[in-house]
């Protein structure tokens, strides 16, 4: 993915106004081809609301949004053909099979998406001759992951796309999800499991309170963020060796153990740590469920 590229989609101020009910304020970020995009946030902080917006599903109050360089708030049926779409909660046609179903939704869009059904199909282990009111959580499931993908759409909005997949089939999601990303398609991927998001997204945004909070690469993210370093030592430290470390922002020492907390880059505490005669480091990265606890904590203390 390069950002020399122009942005696949584009928020600029996205508002939506409930009257007294929260919804969307100045919502802003750009997602660009081939990039795997993570939209998080708590429930009811705005996710839905957004993409529903983005997909002309809910008339914005005011800003701009732009999808493939047209305008996303106007109704095109041209649009619609090129995105795929996997709202959290899927519901369709449950008297139809599953393939009957998904081949409705084939010619409504003017394709032919036979092949790719099949092999989704087999690759997902759905049966697609079954009724749709027949099938579980998770094959209903998986047929809403076949209907966003089998057009090979070049823009994709998945809320929830794994929720009821077992994990063999979650591996299986993730390959088809980074097939498209490869061709170049632009993915908003919104999901609570941040583990997932962690391993699939390159950027973030977090939204809280209809407002988002930060649009950052994840690396970065983590680079910013507190985390904790045990020093080893050969033999007992004083604390004060310490003082005025750049980063460094509370250090416990229990004998030969050092318990820093670090803010930014180590870099100088290693450096004094290796003056120090340090034998062993043991460093605890911060995952994205804390970083995205503490950015959300943060944006509306209590």
């Amino acid at each position: 993915m390069s950002r020399r590229t122009n942005p696949r989609i584009s928020l600029t101020n996205l508002t939506k106004n409930y009257g007294k009910s929260r919804g969307i304020r100045d919502v802003s970020f750009e997602v660009f081809p081939g990039e795997v995009f993570g939209f998080l946030g708590p429930n009811g902080a705005g996710k839905t609301t957004t993409i529903r917006t983005l997909m002309g599903l809910i008339k914005a109050t005011s800003g701009s949004a732009s999808i493939l360089g047209m305008n996303a708030l106007e109704s095109s049926p041209e649009l619609r053909k090129r995105i795929g779409y996997l709202p959290g909660v899927f519901a369709t046609y449950s008297n139809y099979t599953a393939l009957q179903f998904l081949r409705f939704v084939a010619r409504m869009r003017n394709v032919e998406c036979d092949d790719l059904i099949f092999n989704y199909a087999e690759r997902l282990r759905l049966d697609l001759h079954r009724h749709i009111h027949d099938l579980s959580k998770g094959n209903r499931q998986k047929v809403g992951v076949i209907y966003a993908f089998m057009h090979k759409p070049d823009v994709l909005f998945l809320d929830e796309p794994t929720s009821g997949l077992d994990p063999l089939v979650q591996r299986e999601f993730e390959r088809i999800l980074n097939e498209a990303q490869a061709r170049g398609a632009s993915i908003i991927l919104s999901s609570h499991v941040l583990s997932e998001v962690e391993n699939l997204a390159d950027r973030i945004a977090i939204i809280n309170e209809g407002e988002i909070v930060v649009v950052e690469h994840i690396s970065t993210l983590k680079e910013q963020a507190v985390r904790r370093i045990d020093l080893y030592f050969e033999s007992a430290i004083n604390a004060n060796s310490f003082a005025g470390v750049a980063g460094l922002t509370e250090i416990v020492v229990d004998g030969e153990v050092a318990q820093c907390t670090v803010t930014g880059s180590e870099r100088e505490l290693l450096r004094a740590a290796v003056n120090h005669g340090v034998m062993t480091v043991h460093t605890h990265e911060p995952s994205l469920d804390e970083i995205f606890l503490t950015l959300v904590k943060s944006s509306h203390p209590q």
